[in-house]
């Protein structure tokens, strides 16, 4: 990757920052408590993802569309990346495909050069994952599947993220237990968009599993996630798991009493108690 001069990396970092709050608000907040360098690692990362998760999830392209971007980008990360590269694969598509995917190469700019090969091999493997799934059109059959489809949009967020604390901080934690932070999170998801996937018709819920399973899923891994963050002193890093985290279980509350989300004041509430609470 070119070594860009400072004015424009610092361009860069703003657009990263104004995107990232524009894509989730959620992941946002936290990264915003992270010390300069893990903060420019993890919003790096978090946009990479996002763009490569956005390419899954589009509706307008089809599914041999879909495979083959993932497939393409998964080998461009797994090498020396080539932005102009990747600006002609996704070329064809700059109608349709949204600015956080289309710019992938200017968030893997902004990553510290020490970190930016990590950032490469965790989003790797998620597209190469990602392409597997989209092929198998989302077609969960046994909890193993669940398993893997958790491990590769989710689970990999989470082992990432430990080879960072690790990096920035020597902090060493579980790789089982990051994993199931991912699972965790991403189980809510599964809970809280159940309708829509089954009207698109995806099936994220394993034979014969009810909506109970699913919740016991989820609050079997979230308690895992609870785990992973004793092992963590740094405040800044704490804050940052916590919050995630926190949402995911009044999220999960709020399901379970009927309702589809939390409200924004809700969001707002718990920032302000896990804030405290460090």
């Amino acid at each position: 990757m070119e070594d860009l001069v400072v004015p424009e990396v610092a361009a860069l970092q703003k657009e990263a920052m104004d995107m990232l709050k524009k894509t989730s608000r959620t992941f946002y907040i936290p990264i915003t408590f992270l010390e300069p360098k893990l903060k420019k690692a993890v919003a790096s990362a978090y946009l990479v993802m996002r763009a490569i998760d956005e390419i899954e999830d589009h509706e307008a392209l089809g599914s041999q569309e879909k495979q083959a971007l993932l497939r393409a980008t998964s080998k461009m990360l797994a090498t020396e990346f080539n932005t102009k590269e990747y600006e002609q694969l996704v070329q064809p598509f700059q109608d349709i495909l949204p600015e956080v995917s289309l710019r992938l190469g200017d968030w893997l700019a902004i990553c510290p050069v020490d970190l930016v090969d990590k950032v490469k091999e965790s989003s790797s493997e998620m597209a190469e994952g990602m392409a597997k799934w989209v092929e198998k059109n989302w077609q969960v059959k046994t909890k193993e599947d669940l398993d893997e489809y958790t491990y590769y949009v989710a689970g990999l967020v989470g082992v990432m993220l430990s080879d960072l604390w690790k990096w920035s901080a020597d902090i060493d934690t579980d790789r089982e237990l990051a994993i199931a932070y991912g699972r965790g999170l991403q189980a809510v998801n599964i809970l809280r968009n159940k309708d829509e996937d089954k009207e698109r018709g995806v099936q994220f819920f394993p034979e014969g599993w009810t909506r109970e399973d699913m919740f016991h899923y989820a609050e079997e891994n979230l308690a895992k996630a609870d785990e992973y963050n004793k092992s963590i002193k740094r405040k800044s890093i704490v804050l940052f798991c916590k919050l995630p985290l926190a949402l995911a279980h009044k999220t999960l509350k709020a399901l379970k009493s009927g309702k589809e989300k939390m409200t924004r004041a809700e969001v707002e509430a718990t920032v302000e108690e896990v804030q405290a609470e460090v």
